[in-house]
């Protein structure tokens, strides 16, 4: 006896044709999602550009003295020519130092006196040295106040948080002299984070 053929058929499903649509599936959403990074990253860009800055805002000043002081403030400066100051993203507001983005900031200083000596602590009376945010008048604080006690040497570090267009302000009692060194006296900020 011969066999005899089933009518019977199993209906197959279209695999092809599955796997076809889910490969096209995928690449459509790589496709958007590199869409999605690329006009985000030009974002971010674009951002940083607004802002007139590489990526951070950071400066190390020092001491602009020119003579007799009559205001408490002390006045920086900084540049190529100076040797090791430098400023990127914050400015100098005659002689004070304005910041161009919010976020939190490290804030250094260091101010050795002249017209003082450790070994027979002639540290003038009082001598204070004190760092504020000085404009705008609306968002004025004090941010460090430092006592030079028995020492001619005062030295601090803070991180901060600081707005767009605050403009900061390093005050140090009348009677006391800063020395000129830039090793000796020096200001500065770094941008650590928005």
């Amino acid at each position: 006896m011969g066999e005899e053929s089933s009518s019977c058929s199993v209906p197959r499903l279209p695999w092809g044709s599955f796997l076809r649509l889910a490969l096209l599936l995928l690449l459509i959403g790589m496709a958007i999602y590199c869409f999605l990074c690329r006009s985000r990253f030009a974002q971010q860009q674009q951002q940083q550009q607004q802002l007139g800055s590489p990526g951070w805002d950071i400066a190390e000043l020092q001491l602009n003295h020119t003579g007799s002081r009559q205001d408490p403030r002390l006045h920086w400066q900084a540049g190529p020519a100076l040797g090791r100051s430098f400023l990127h993203g914050p400015q100098l507001d005659n002689g004070q130092l304005r910041v161009h983005r919010d976020g939190i900031y490290r804030l250094h200083i260091q101010v050795t006196l002249i017209n003082c000596s450790s070994a027979w602590t002639t540290v003038p009376r009082g001598a204070t040295l004190a760092v504020d945010i000085c404009s705008p008048a609306t968002h004025s604080i004090s941010l460090l106040r430092l006592n030079f006690h028995h020492s001619c040497t005062v030295t601090s570090q803070r991180l901060t948080p600081l707005a767009r267009g605050d403009t900061l302000c390093t005050n140090l009692t009348l009677s006391a002299l800063p020395s000129r060194n830039a090793d000796e006296t020096f200001f500065g900020i770094q941008w650590v984070h928005p």
